[in-house]
């Protein structure tokens, strides 16, 4: 008996093997997230517009020499038991200060009134539409950006000036008590001023206003009130902003100014609430 063999079955389409899953490749960031709006970017906007004026380099080193150049002339001119033997060491090297703080107000009042007078202030408000962080960003670069020029001008002006001046009744060294400290102070309240100087150019946007209202309110007014004879005009006027950044950058107390404490509050009250009617009218009025 034959055994029927079975007929050959076709061969079925191959079943090629599944790929093994690839790693699904990163999406790039949305642009939600790539363009928004955080503190450090402002601050970096801030810090780029600042450095990259001419205005800005030219106040800046014009401070600068003021306070070098004044430094250097009166210590090269200096003989002991002068009219200026009395003076305190660091108040003498600094005298070109007060001129160096003309052209720091002149730069606060630009870094704010200036992007009025420009228009560029709408750019950078519509980029900020909470408009608040672009005031505090200002204030901030400026703050960092004036401390670290002056107190770096005013440590070479006080060394060079003891160049001169080691053998006379005004040699001192940076390790004398009260010499750091009123370096730090005299760069401190030249800060504070320009802070005070950008709140009025974004208060009142518009430079000459900003610059005569400084002049006017915080330099003649004292010496005005200081003409009243009486005692409490004249222990306020102490308070005022010049009187009090005198009194930080002196290594020694100096007679008719408050002590270096009371007269460094004094000074941040005055540029706080400088900046703070400032962010009230930023808040409230159109651009």
């Amino acid at each position: 008996m034959t055994t029927p063999h079975p007929a050959p079955q076709s061969p079925g389409p191959l079943t090629p093997p599944s790929p093994s899953p690839s790693p699904s490749p990163s999406l790039p960031p949305s642009p939600s997230s790539q363009y928004r709006v955080t503190p450090a970017r402002i601050l970096r906007s801030e810090w780029h517009k600042l450095r990259s004026l001419r205005s800005t380099w030219i106040t800046a080193i014009s401070a600068v020499v003021m306070v070098l150049g004044v430094g250097l002339i009166m210590a090269g001119t200096y003989t002991s038991g002068g009219g200026d033997s009395d003076v305190d060491t660091v108040v003498l090297t600094l005298y070109g200060s007060m001129l160096g703080q003309l052209c720091l107000i002149v730069l606060g009042i630009l870094m704010t009134a200036g992007e009025y007078a420009t228009g560029m202030i709408r750019s950078s408000l519509t980029a900020v539409p909470a408009r608040l962080p672009v005031l505090w960003a200002k204030a901030a670069v400026f703050a960092a950006t004036v401390f670290t020029v002056m107190f770096a001008t005013a440590l070479v002006t006080f060394v060079a000036a003891q160049a001169f001046l080691h053998d006379t009744d005004q040699a001192a060294s940076l390790t004398d008590p009260g010499i750091l400290r009123a370096l730090a102070g005299n760069a401190g309240a030249l800060t504070l001023l320009g802070l005070i100087a950008l709140g009025l150019g974004a208060l009142l946007r518009s430079v000459p206003g900003a610059i005569g209202a400084f002049i006017g309110g915080v330099m003649i007014l004292p010496e005005i009130l200081g003409m009243l004879p009486y005692e409490a005009v004249e222990r306020s006027i102490m308070y005022f902003p010049t009187q009090a950044a005198g009194a930080l950058g002196s290594a020694t107390p100096i007679p008719g100014t408050v002590s270096p404490g009371p007269a460094l509050l004094a000074l941040c009250l005055w540029a706080g609430t400088t900046l703070a009617a400032a962010a009230l009218a930023l808040g409230r009025r159109d651009v």
